[in-house]
């Protein structure tokens, strides 16, 4: 996969999704997500899942990141790093991935668990056709 990314950049991005993740609201799963999309101006916005009683409420942490930064004026990202405290990774769900591919379909998708180990693939790969 071509850099899009210095390596620092990469870490600091992958820091800050499992940071994200600590202030996950999971009353009902326990299942803390965190996020964090790189921007094309180098900007990292977080997010992190916010659980409701009413589970069609709850929203993921990858679509608050992603709205975090629309909210200031961001409308063009290179990767976005998700963190669960899992020995499995966790892929983006559907309605993640189709927000995800509305601003960036190259967007790169680094995917890392509580060993630190990671995997990285293209939107694309994920989402092969998404809503247009």
């Amino acid at each position: 996969m071509k850099e899009i990314m210095s390596k620092q950049q990469k870490i600091k991005l992958l820091e800050a999704a499992k940071k994200a993740s600590r202030f996950a609201y999971a009353p009902y799963s326990r299942f803390r997500v965190g996020a964090a999309v790189l921007t094309k101006s180098g900007k990292i916005f977080t997010g992190c899942n916010v659980e409701n009683a009413s589970y069609g409420l709850t929203v993921c942490a990858e679509r608050i990141a992603i709205f975090k930064a629309i909210a200031e004026a961001e409308r063009y990202f290179d990767a976005i790093a998700i963190y669960t405290n899992t020995k499995d990774f966790t892929l983006p769900c559907g309605a993640c991935l189709q927000v995800l591919a509305e601003f960036s379909e190259n967007l790169r998708v680094i995917i890392i668990n509580r060993y630190r180990k990671i995997k990285e693939y293209r939107l694309s790969e994920l989402m092969p056709y998404p809503f247009k």
